[in-house]
């Protein structure tokens, strides 16, 4: 499909005129009411079982295999780089993989493949362009070139990822993409919204580039382009550009859409919607609750973007009502809201959400999400003192031996 295909498709995906700041009226009808509460939780039962049952062993499975692949790398760096991301950002595939849960079971081994492989060349390839000040200009485009080749395996693969880079291997990365390309052909309703597929990855690439060259060059065409990118969106351009450089979960969610041969174009066109604005929260969070932390080591997050906490708020409070919005009629809409809670309560678990940049974010998501928060709250605050507890003892445990020796 050329770029203007590629336009065409995103721009069949916007509104007519992007929104302004939310009035009260909106922001009362945003909040998550208690029948959709009532679904999403059952949904979330459901989810349970099937991801326990068939989708964590296939995941594990997926991830132990390249993380063996990853250690035949030729190229010491490469080989660090991509071991680093697996076993520091691992969780990020285990998590995306519970959107391979709505594949219907004689599919999902397939989508679990291809969300695994995607999640990890999407996490590699931001670990390859971070830094990129002493590359080729070409560098990073090439790169992310692998990752929109993996998205479309009715295209011809370009290869050659490396060819501007000061490293190279060609067996991981090209491994990767192929077991993408592979899974994706046998998916029943692939080649209905194969379109989709390659504009959602031309959006998070280019999205993920924009962000590295601005960091590198202080650019002032990152603004430029995310203002272009979303005009007639229903997201403003912060936000726009905060889903868009975490946009490789509306792939992940459209994987497990193509693994249903119900699925129409119109139905994933939506998907991506929604998932593209549910994309906004993990970038934005994240420089939410580490707000402290940035600002005492003289970093500047993503929040930098926003005047204040409490336009932040606002703004949040605005993409997370239209996703609640859009479920409420979305198929499988239960399942998006829970995906949504989940996001929410992973972040507002982290001990940075109570800080005082922090709380009017915290307060305004929490009562949009009750009373599902609650629940989920709970659980994501006992898993993350469990891995603490976890972290002590593995601690305690090499002091120990340390000691003895």
């Amino acid at each position: 499909m050329s770029r203007d295909a590629t336009s065409g498709v995103l721009a069949q995906r916007r509104r007519s005129s992007a929104r302004g700041e939310p009035d009260a009226e909106e922001l009362r009808s945003s909040v998550l009411d208690r029948r959709l509460a009532v679904r999403a939780g059952m949904a979330l039962a459901l989810v349970n079982v099937r991801y326990w049952c068939t989708v964590a062993p296939l995941a594990r499975r997926q991830l132990h295999r390249w993380h063996q692949c990853a250690e035949t790398i030729d190229d010491p760096v490469l080989r660090a780089t991509a071991l680093s991301k697996l076993d520091d950002e691992g969780f990020n595939a285990e998590a995306a993989a519970l959107l391979a849960t709505l594949a219907p079971r004689r599919h999902r081994r397939r989508a679990v493949e291809a969300i695994i492989a995607t999640e990890i060349i999407y996490d590699y390839l931001d670990g390859l362009t971070e830094s990129l000040s002493h590359q080729a200009s070409e560098d990073g485009a090439c790169l992310f070139t692998a990752f929109t080749d993996a998205l479309t395996p009715s295209l011809p693969s370009s290869g050659g990822y490396y060819r501007h880079h000061s490293h190279s291997e060609d067996r991981y990365l090209d491994a990767l993409v192929a077991t993408v390309r592979v899974a994706l052909a046998g998916l029943p309703a692939f080649a209905a919204v194969a379109d989709l597929f390659q504009a959602s990855a031309a959006r998070g690439a280019a999205a993920q580039l924009q962000i590295h060259a601005a960091a590198q060059a202080q650019s002032p065409k990152l603004e430029q382009w995310a203002r272009e990118q979303s005009a007639g969106s229903s997201l403003q351009w912060r936000e726009f550009l905060a889903g868009a450089a975490c946009s490789v979960l509306a792939l992940h969610a459209l994987i497990a859409a193509a693994s249903d041969p119900r699925t129409t174009y119109d139905q994933a066109l939506e998907l991506d919607e929604i998932y593209l604005s549910i994309s906004v929260l993990p970038t934005i969070l994240d420089s939410v609750v580490d707000h402290d932390a940035d600002t005492a080591s003289g970093r500047s997050g993503y929040v930098q973007h926003y005047e204040s906490s409490g336009v932040l708020a606002r703004r949040l409070a605005s993409v997370v009502g239209d996703v609640i919005a859009r479920s409420r009629t979305a198929r499988q809409g239960a399942h998006h809201v829970m995906t949504l809670v989940g996001v929410l309560a992973y972040y507002l678990s982290a001990p940075g959400a109570n800080t005082a940049f922090a709380r009017p974010v915290s307060a305004q998501l929490a009562r949009q999400s009750q009373p599902l928060l609650a629940p989920t709250l709970t659980m994501m605050r006992t898993w993350r003192a469990a891995k603490h507890l976890r972290a002590r003892w593995r601690t305690a445990s090499v002091t120990g031996t340390r000691r003895a020796i």
